[in-house]
């Protein structure tokens, strides 16, 4: 029997209902040549054309458009699968599968999980982390149930995900004990010209803290950049330089990497998501995760570490 790749047909599927790659590309955060290969690679497997091009737009052939409505009825009828068999009580452990951002701190996670564990019955969770664009992916196949970013929704995203807001919090920078030494000047004056650790730029809380040194006009020297916050914080914990990390676990980022805090970056702040398919979740687990972050939001006012 063949057996079609599903990544494959999801692209197809976004190109074609995206009107072209350069749409399609722009949703999904991926470049014209990978969803290229992508459409490629099940022309090839299918031994079929799927687009032609006209002008500068790429229209459907005659068998594109009978795999184009296959595709949609496959997404749809995966979403009522899922939806089905969560309906039912099998008493096997309830899994959830989490997509987790590289950019989101470990530190939250763990904690923004923790009642998916105390519901009383058996849970299984499965953690996966990606890039944002894979797990968002991911999710339009039903491969995740939620994914935790701290970005919402691409604005005009045609891959059907809602955003459900978990936490905010502010920002505090970290440093070694040496470090903090060279650097005595109090925060955020200690910064400027010292060595930092940051996330890409291209990332949310980078932009937010690049506006934060431009206010205060501070020209920290940044030594390295990360995508994943836990490998910045082992660089941060070796003394390389000064890092950012949610101030709600201010103590246990001190506890576990051996630094202090040298001050909070007012007005900079972080916030992290449950990203779904469905607009009210469904997920005994995903509502047990969310319910505990509304009542955490209504009652903001915890002290740092909390």
């Amino acid at each position: 029997m063949d057996w079609i790749n599903y990544h494959h047909l999801f692209y197809f599927w976004m190109v074609a209902r995206e009107g072209g790659l350069v749409a399609a590309g722009k949703v999904l955060r991926l470049s014209h040549p990978t969803l290229s290969t992508q459409v490629h690679a099940l022309e090839a497997q299918l031994g079929e054309q799927l687009f032609v091009k006209t002008g500068r737009r790429l229209t459907l052939t005659d068998t594109g458009r009978v795999v184009f409505r296959y595709a949609d009825e496959i997404f749809g009828l995966g979403r009522e699968m899922v939806e089905a068999v969560r309906g039912r009580s099998t008493g096997a452990p309830l899994r959830l599968d989490v997509g987790i951002a590289n950019s989101v701190p470990k530190l939250v996670v763990r904690r923004l999980l923790q009642p998916a564990f105390a519901l009383g019955l058996p849970v299984h969770v499965a953690c996966h982390e990606s890039s944002y664009d894979k797990l968002l992916a991911d999710l339009a196949l039903h491969v995740l149930d939620i994914v935790i970013s701290d970005a919402p929704v691409p604005s005009g995203s045609s891959v059907r995900a809602y955003h459900h807001l978990l936490e905010e919090s502010d920002v505090s920078f970290f440093g070694a004990t040496e470090l903090r030494r060279q650097h005595p000047a109090e925060f955020p004056r200690c910064l400027d010209g010292a060595p930092v650790l940051l996330p890409l730029e291209n990332l949310t809380l980078r932009r937010s803290l690049n506006q934060f040194f431009a206010r205060h006009g501070l020209k920290p020297r940044v030594v390295a950049e990360f995508e994943d916050s836990a490998l910045l914080k082992v660089f941060g914990a070796d003394g390389v330089g000064f890092f950012p990390a949610p101030t709600t676990v201010e103590a246990q980022v001190c506890a576990q990497y051996g630094v202090g805090v040298i001050g909070r970056a007012k007005g900079v702040q972080e916030r992290f998501y449950a990203i779904s398919v469905e607009r009210r979740l469904k997920h005994p687990a995903a509502i047990a995760i969310s319910a505990a972050a509304v009542r955490g939001l209504a009652g903001s006012s915890m002290p740092p570490g909390a």
